[in-house]
């Protein structure tokens, strides 16, 4: 399976990239990102790209994946709607419109979020990227939506204020866990869920946080 991975550099994009650097069936990895992930590891290969709104000068590099592993986003909180909606929605389609054109036959895992059939500003930008991915002509795509997201094996927030929320709330992750373990997954759990999805499909196209946690393992 050859996998690109869009933000690999954020919490979940953390996680997900070590799934598939230690899983003996993903051949090899490409990351695409503002910045490195700072690995250097045989099957991975890195590009730098800094306008997420035109992929046209990496189309090719785009082109023979057999998955997308989308983990790019960002907090609505403190932003306006204009300013979500071209990280959320327009950074998404940009890479997912290429993706379609160059490697048609791969299957597109975009995550998304807990909340999204709700009314509020973010909930709607992220549905109406969810139902623009599902249009596209890929072989297959699934939108997963996570709830608390336990970080593991070392991945960390890029940004301040999630990284201080996590130091708060990740102590208690083993009570969240037992009281409410259909709202709480961790980073090795939704990257085993991507892989899982691509190499045996899944009846729903999306993955409420209990689904995630059914097919991404304990």
């Amino acid at each position: 399976m050859k996998v690109v991975v869009f933000g690999a550099s954020g919490m979940v994009g953390q996680g997900v990239l070590r799934e598939c650097l230690l899983d003996g069936g993903v051949e090899s990895v490409l990351s695409v990102g503002r910045r490195s992930t700072g690995q250097k590891v045989a099957k991975l290969r890195e590009i730098v790209h800094e306008d997420f709104t035109d992929f046209g000068a990496i189309a090719d590099d785009l082109s023979g994946h057999d998955a997308c592993f989308f983990c790019l986003g960002v907090s609505s909180a403190g932003m306006n709607e204009t300013d979500y909606r071209r990280i959320t929605y327009d950074f998404t389609m940009a890479a997912a419109r290429v993706l379609a054109e160059r490697s048609p036959g791969m299957t597109f895992v975009y995550v998304s979020g807990a909340g999204t059939d709700g009314r509020s500003m973010w909930a709607r930008v992220k549905r109406e990227t969810e139902n623009a991915l599902l249009d596209l002509p890929f072989r297959a795509a699934y939108m997963l939506r996570p709830a608390y997201i336990q970080p593991l094996h070392g991945a960390v927030s890029s940004t301040p204020w999630t990284r201080r929320m996590y130091a708060v709330a990740g102590p208690l992750y083993p009570i969240w866990k037992r009281l409410l373990p259909k709202y709480v997954t961790t980073t090795e759990q939704v990257g085993r869920a991507m892989i899982h999805v691509v190499r045996h499909g899944s009846q729903k196209r999306v993955l409420e946080n209990d689904d995630i946690n059914g097919v991404g393992g304990e």
